[in-house]
């Protein structure tokens, strides 16, 4: 009898190790996050708070969506993201009191956070990871095996990756040997409609046009997002307009109606769509799609 209670303590012993063991160190010896710091996990993140968008999506996106139990005001995909708590954000102030109490062992920052943000919630004892903009669709891949390392999904993320980049391998394969490279008018806000925002140089948006065979007009003007102007457009002539602005209810219809607008060719020859924008500025899978739109929108034959 006193045998068997022995081995059955053994037993219960090695089990328990075991369990011990899945909750080995995610990241022994640290990771280095967007502000040059190394952070350590002691175990994978399971009670994540994201305040980013871009960073709701690629946890989702690569199956860690159980894990996160907070997101920021904005973070409205996928719709089962809308489910989990509001801790604010955006143009309101984060709601440190609500973050707190969802006992998060990660939080997940992104770019539109300043670094007295960040030391803001670690002043309140929790971890915080700020994941950087990627500039590219590479970069956009890193971030996700990133995320994946953080939530101990290496192996779905890099899955996803795989995936993705096959995508847009299929599309540079369509694209080979195309000889035009139609220019592009992307209209990011047009409150003021005499200045309206483009991207300019070194920005995703002109990553994907370029990547879809096009030219970005706004890669000529100065900064990331830049004003342009109908005197500027009329000297450019773009042979597409793409309204990323769309979303807020601006037409092509409205567009031609702006004046001197009606004597760019892409309005007089019905180039002027909508644009999905947030197949662009969302840092994440849905880039590919974005890829993958553009590409179809400038090179149609290259996809019949």
């Amino acid at each position: 009898m006193k045998k068997n209670i022995i081995i059955l303590m053994n037993m219960l012993l090695a089990l328990a190790a075991a369990s011990c063991g899945a909750q080995k160190p995610v990241i022994s010896e640290g990771i280095t996050d967007g502000l040059g710091r190394e952070i350590a996990l002691e175990a994978p993140a399971a009670r994540i708070v994201s305040l980013s968008p871009p960073v709701t999506e690629m946890l989702f996106a690569i199956g860690a969506g159980e894990q996160v139990v907070g997101r920021d005001t904005f973070s409205d995909y996928p719709q089962e993201a809308l489910a989990l708590p509001d801790v604010g954000g955006g143009f309101a102030e984060y709601d440190l009191e609500t973050i707190v109490s969802l006992r998060p062992d990660l939080v997940i920052a992104g770019e539109i956070h300043t670094p007295e943000m960040v030391q803001s919630l670690e002043d309140l004892d929790m971890t915080v990871f700020y994941l950087s903009n990627p500039a590219d669709l590479e970069g956009t891949f890193a971030a996700i095996q990133t995320l994946g390392t953080l939530s101990d999904r290496e192996e779905e993320a890099n899955a996803l990756v795989k995936s993705l980049r096959d995508r847009s391998e299929a599309v540079r394969n369509a694209l080979q040997g195309i000889q035009e490279h139609p220019t592009v008018y992307y209209e990011l806000d047009a409150t003021d409609p005499a200045k309206p925002y483009t991207p300019g140089p070194d920005t995703f948006y002109t990553a994907l046009i370029e990547a879809a065979g096009g030219e970005n007009i706004g890669a000529k003007l100065s900064g990331a997002w830049a004003q342009t102007n109908l005197e500027l457009l009329l000297s450019e002539d773009p042979q597409f307009i793409l309204l990323g602005d769309a979303m807020w209810g601006v037409t092509p219809e409205s567009l031609a109606e702006r004046p001197g607008w009606s004597e760019l060719s892409a309005v007089r020859e019905g180039r002027v769509l909508p644009f999905d924008d947030n197949l662009i500025a969302r840092i994440g899978p849905r880039q590919v799609d974005g890829l993958e739109a553009l590409a179809r929108v400038l090179h149609p034959e290259a996809f019949e």
